[in-house]
């Protein structure tokens, strides 16, 4: 078993998210349920916290300084001095945001679901810098985790409850040729966030499985890192030299007591991770 630390000791109702800023050499991550976005310095230990007027799914990095959030009416900017404003508005009754990531070319690949987890309420959409959105999956659950590989030619991604992470071919922004990467064995839990390292192998957060898996670029299992506490909700590289993995957990519907959900856990020296584009826009 890997050793980790706690970076954050946090109660977040449903911590989300992690990002590394390389320009700010922070970390980024959210509460979605709490409505909060956190940014954590490793080297200072500075921290500090942005409530949204509504559920936050993801926070990026912008190119020109700010944030891009992923909310529950759309997504939104927030400008270096703060400003807010809506880059796409689009309020849709039951339904909130979720996961999002950072293509390699700058756009924004961003999910939704419903609050009632419904099969087929959830999308995943593109959206570039000028606002334009193209819808690529209509009918999924719990739109999760993406992310690319080194070279930008595959694109993972999870809908929770199909317990499986599949691939795309990714090409010119536009993902094809869907086909299952790995399947999370009945009672490992469900896979949620994920992060692609240098090498191609691509690690999975497992809500209700206490641990964080990686998985080979041929999709074998080779690694597992067991935590304390049960709903692990997502990972990614970060720290100076990215070879640091930070975890987030939530408390949402625990009824045992668990010392450390809600906070913010990182792995030491547990790989080596690839530097994260910002949102072009």
């Amino acid at each position: 078993m890997t050793a980790y630390e706690v970076a954050v000791r946090a109660e977040a109702t449903l911590g989300e998210g992690p990002t590394w800023d390389a320009a700010a050499g922070r970390l980024i991550w959210i509460d979605i349920l709490g409505a909060r976005v956190y940014t954590y310095d490793p080297v200072t230990g500075r921290r500090t916290a942005r409530v949204t007027d509504q559920h936050v799914g993801a926070a990026k990095p912008r190119a020109g300084g700010g944030l891009v959030l992923n909310l529950r009416d759309g997504v939104g900017l927030v400008d270096p001095d703060g400003t807010f404003r809506w880059l796409h508005h689009e309020v849709v009754p039951g339904r909130r945001a979720n996961d999002a990531a950072v293509a390699p070319d700058g756009s924004l690949w961003a999910g939704t679901m419903r609050y009632d987890e419904a099969a087929g309420g959830g999308t995943l959409s593109r959206l570039t810098g000028d606002g334009s959105v193209e819808l690529v999956l209509d009918d999924v659950a719990v739109s999760n985790g993406t992310g690319w590989s080194p070279d930008g030619s595959l694109m993972y991604y999870v809908d929770s409850p199909t317990r499986q992470v599949d691939v795309f071919h990714h090409e010119d922004g536009r993902a094809v040729d869907r086909r299952r990467f790995a399947q999370i064995e009945d009672g490992a839990g469900y896979p949620d966030g994920l992060t692609v390292d240098a090498d191609g192998c691509v690690w999975v957060a497992l809500w209700d499985g206490a641990a964080v898996r990686r998985y080979t670029p041929d999709g074998e299992l080779d690694r597992v890192i067991e935590l304390p506490t049960p709903r692990v909700t997502a990972c990614a590289f970060g720290g100076p030299d990215l070879t640091d993995l930070y975890i987030t957990t939530a408390r949402v519907g625990l009824t045992a007591p668990h010392p450390v959900a809600g906070s913010l856990l990182v792995v030491p020296g547990a790989g080596k991770g690839l530097p994260q584009p910002a949102f072009a826009g």
